[in-house]
């Protein structure tokens, strides 16, 4: 046998409560159902320049040549599932996964640590949610991080290393609408309120990015005992803002109305108003910063 290691992106879905359904309505239109909705499945995979890798009862996989297929082929999918008419009054749905990475490839079947990490996020997600990875992430062109809600870092079983997980939005909002249109706007700058301490800044316009940190040189200086020299940098990306970890103890980001999430050489969308702390939780911080998008 000989294995081709190439980089992939493998997506997995699967019908959500397909015991249930079968309970419900008996094998052969249980059957019949599940096999309507893998076929929907199916086309939005060949939609996006998708292979379908195979079929296990309930669990389609399949593979792409880029993230950004893998993305939109699972947007797709959630999109067609949420207008496919309900059956014996069950509304079916399902959870999908996946993650971009090395694979190994044999007689167009996939191995290795990026299938199961792809299968792992699959089995995290619930009906009607997209989970992928902080790597993925990382490789989607920027247009389509807008659509990614990080969810931290969470233990995977089999993993020894807590694994980055991000919520893949796909359901059309007021919030995705309006920044669709301020991108398709070029004379519409985005605004960043800084308070920390006894100093406020706005972030210059002539700027890409500003420095946090102990650092004297830093753009914005941190007093917290626990932040590093160079802790962490805000970078502008078109009309938005993303907090990026550069640190030894991590950043702690709070997204008003959101829980509290701490980055570790990673990154997040700045939205609406809340609080960066450095190096430790900001219930328990002694200098926090403080910022507002507009």
């Amino acid at each position: 046998m000989t294995l081709i290691s190439q980089q992939r992106a493998i997506l997995f879905a699967d019908v959500v409560d397909s015991t249930f359904i079968y309970e419900k309505m008996g094998d052969k239109p249980a059957a019949k159902a599940i096999e309507a909705c893998l076929n929907q499945l199916q086309d939005s995979i060949t939609a996006y320049q998708g292979q379908v890798v195979k079929t296990i009862g309930d669990e389609i996989m399949a593979v792409f040549r880029s993230a950004a297929n893998a993305c939109d082929a699972a947007k797709s999918m959630q999109l067609k599932m949420s207008v496919m008419a309900p059956v014996s009054g069950i509304k079916l749905a399902v959870r999908i996964g996946f993650h971009y990475g090395p694979v190994l490839e044999d007689k167009n079947d996939f191995w290795g640590d990026g299938v199961n990490t792809a299968a792992r996020l699959a089995g995290l997600a619930k009906a009607t949610e997209i989970y992928t990875s902080g790597a993925t992430a990382m490789v989607l062109p920027i247009e389509m991080r807008s659509s990614l809600r990080d969810l931290s870092s969470i233990s995977i079983k089999g993993k020894q290393d807590e694994l980055q997980v991000y919520d893949v939005i796909w359901e059309e909002s007021e919030d995705s609408t309006q920044l669709a249109r301020m991108e398709s706007s070029a004379n519409v700058q985005a605004a960043l309120h800084i308070r920390i301490g006894d100093r406020t800044l706005d972030f210059p316009f002539d700027k890409g990015a500003l420095t946090l940190g102990r650092d004297v040189g830093a753009d914005v200086q941190v007093r917290e005992k626990t932040a590093s020299r160079r802790h962490a940098k805000i970078e502008r990306r078109g009309v938005q803002y993303y907090l990026v970890d550069e640190s030894t103890n991590g950043t702690f980001l709070h997204i008003d109305g959101d829980r509290e999430i701490l980055l570790r050489r990673d990154q997040a969308l700045l939205r609406g108003s809340g609080r960066i702390s450095f190096g430790v939780s900001g219930a328990k911080s002694e200098e926090s910063l403080y910022f507002s998008c507009e």
